[in-house]
């Protein structure tokens, strides 16, 4: 994986896939993964997290920090990185408020962008055999169980918040699992990527302003210590799954891809466009919240569309848009880095 052989636009092209992956990982039902799967570049992503281990480990506490870099593919990375954290303090955001206002529209082109991630990386598959059919199954199985599950309450026990990073960076990793999506099952969605983000934007404006009050704010430093702790599971789990996957893709490659396969088939449940919000309710009926006065989601009332309906229309229309995304995805990033 040679760092210099990247021209400056490659480069650039990383950088945006790393705002797409940071974007997808904000919005449930989707996964980042499936971003590095189809743009080809997700071996270079897997491999290059497992280099995260106890040689890199020496070669920091050593004070090799360029040979550190060069071990661990620190170009790539870093450009990752750098996308993704542009990505949700900005695109992620803007993100946010269209799926407050035009959900159904955002939803159909995700939905779009997985109809045609599951054809292109099925053509590219190759043959299929019984057992990898029963293992594409069993991932398809999974991801519509996954998509049924109740959410639980919010729980802001420092010990879960890191237990919530190690699961949620799944979503990062393994294509077809959404992270964002598992945090809403475990009850921590709005608590640790809207409050908690929010809280260190917040702070970092602080700072620039020369406003250190929020030092002295307990509320807001208590969402600083569950970012803090979301973030070191998140980099837990990130090195420990990538391992794991390293590992598969090396001795089951077929396999390991019929099951991300039967993942990402089994996320359309999630991203149906056609859905209402139904959220938790009292013993006495009303709306029950969280202990930051936000509504509590408890599961989705899927419907179908009226075809009579121009809005639908348009919602298709987006859709095939989601599609072509993924092709142009897909084609640029099968030349510049190919499985």
């Amino acid at each position: 994986m040679g760092q210099s052989t990247r021209s400056f636009t490659d480069k650039i092209f990383l950088i945006f896939k790393g705002i797409a992956m940071g974007t997808a990982n904000k919005v449930p039902g989707i996964s980042g993964g499936l971003v590095a799967y189809v743009g080809g570049f997700y071996e270079e992503f897997i491999y290059s997290l497992q280099k995260l281990n106890f040689k890199a480990f020496k070669l920091v506490i050593s004070g090799r920090f360029g040979s550190f870099y060069e071990y661990i593919n620190g170009k790539f990375l870093s450009l990752l990185i750098l996308g993704e954290a542009i990505s949700y303090f900005t695109v992620s955001k803007g993100f946010d408020l269209l799926i407050q206002y035009y959900p159904v529209l955002v939803w159909a082109t995700f939905f779009g962008m997985i109809l045609g991630s599951i054809y292109y990386i099925s053509k590219s598959y190759g043959e299929w055999t019984r057992r990898n059919a029963l293992i594409l199954i069993l991932g398809i199985a999974i991801g519509i169980g996954i998509s049924l599950l109740d959410p639980a309450q919010q729980n802001t026990n420092l010990f879960f918040v890191f237990f919530c990073g190690m699961i949620s960076i799944s979503g990062m990793t393994l294509p077809g699992l959404s992270g964002s999506f598992i945090l809403i099952l475990l009850g921590n969605y709005v608590l640790l990527l809207v409050d908690s983000i929010n809280a260190f934007f917040d702070t970092m404006v602080a700072v620039v302003q020369g406003d250190f009050s929020w030092w002295n704010d307990p509320v807001h430093m208590e969402m600083l210590g569950i970012l803090t702790a979301f973030l070191l599971g998140s980099i837990v789990g990130l090195i420990s799954l990538s391992h794991l996957l390293g590992w598969t893709i090396k001795h089951y490659r077929n396999e390991t891809n019929a099951m991300i396969i039967g993942f990402i088939t089994g996320s359309l449940g999630v991203v149906w466009p056609w859905k209402k919000e139904i959220f938790q309710l009292t013993e006495n009926g009303l709306l029950a919240l969280d202990k930051n006065g936000n509504k509590i989601l408890e599961n989705y009332s899927r419907y179908w569309p009226e075809m009579t309906n121009t809005h639908t229309w348009i919602a298709l229309l987006m859709a095939v848009i989601g599609f072509l995304s993924v092709y142009i995805l897909y084609r640029y990033g099968n030349k510049a880095n190919p499985f």
